[in-house]
């Protein structure tokens, strides 16, 4: 098989990113090998990026058709249009892929939204049930405005809560409330009489700390980012003074080894089929244009999330 063309790393490139020819992926008899149509973009593989040695090879989301099924007969047949993760390097125009990563893409459902879900979907999904049901409970969801914090605010209105989205600037509270919020607060401007059963964060610095304070007695507080920087304090006193809180560091490939990868993006997937889940893509782009779209994220000027088209569905 001919050289493919990928996402590299180039520390003299926009964005630090490129696409560079590399060699053709092999797979072992649990993988298929996937065509790639679409992927999305993440905040984490970004800043990743930024600090990796040229040639490295980034990239979690992608969406897809099967090229070659698994030799050990598990997966999906030729042909089939799926959605799935890995660790790295997904940004290629072919891949192997364990099948557990992987599912089937239902015919109503494009290839960028479903390129959406993974990283940003499952965060959400598998954030928010650490708290059980929601029903009825107090949400706070900080960094509203991105990948993670739309879908999550989709979520857990559908789940029965009562939902508070966290933006930094007041030109991203419709986006917040029309992604399923009930009230939207602004940088750090909480209420100090309002608390909330369950936090998911992606902020961190002082917006974490804020949050933790805000946590009612028995509430949670799923941590899984540091957008704003990687040190927060915190008054052990007042922590275990309120009663029974929780502080929970959430990163999703350690939650896929307990919580299957296909099973999540199939229940996705679903929601997305029954109009409960919607995905906004900000940015459509081809691929060519990496570098650009990794830095207007770095930058923060789209809302929600980012794809770019590898080829046509």
């Amino acid at each position: 098989m001919n050289k493919v063309l990928a996402v590299v790393v180039d520390p003299s490139a926009i964005g630090r990113l490129k696409l560079a020819t590399v060699e053709p992926p092999i797979s072992l008899p649990h993988e298929s090998i996937v065509s790639v149509h679409a992927v999305s973009v993440n905040r984490g593989e970004i800043r990743r990026a930024q600090n990796a040695k040229a040639g490295d090879r980034i990239g979690w989301d992608f969406a897809g058709t099967v090229d070659r099924s698994a030799a050990d007969g598990s997966g999906f047949a030729v042909g089939t249009r799926v959605v799935g993760f890995l660790a790295t390097g997904a940004w290629s125009e072919s891949i192997a892929v364990p099948t557990t990563a992987l599912a089937a893409i239902p015919d109503d459902i494009s290839m960028e939204v479903a390129c959406t879900l993974p990283i940003a979907g499952l965060t959400a999904l598998f954030a928010l049930e650490k708290a059980g049901s929601i029903l009825g409970k107090n949400v706070l969801i900080t960094g509203a405005s991105g990948g993670v914090g739309h879908l999550a605010c989709q979520l857990a209105r559908a789940s029965g809560a009562i939902v508070t989205a966290q933006v930094r600037r007041p030109e991203q509270s419709a986006f917040a409330l029309a992604s399923g919020a009930h009230q939207v607060v602004l940088g750090n401007a909480f209420n100090p009489d309002h608390f909330f059963d369950l936090v998911l964060d992606s902020v961190g610095d002082r917006l974490l700390t804020t949050a933790i304070k805000q946590l009612a007695k028995d509430g949670i507080l799923v941590t899984f980012g540091a957008t704003a920087g990687q040190e927060s304090t915190l008054d052990i006193a007042s922590f275990y003074g309120k009663g029974g809180l929780n502080l929970y560091g959430f990163i999703l490939f350690h939650e896929v080894l307990r919580n299957p990868i296909n099973l999540g993006l199939t229940r996705l997937l679903a929601l997305v089929q029954q109009g409960v889940l919607t995905p906004h893509i900000d940015r459509s782009m081809p691929w060519e244009q990496v570098g650009n779209v990794a830095q207007d994220l770095t930058d923060r000027v789209f809302l929600g999330k980012a794809v770019l088209r590898v080829r046509d569905d």
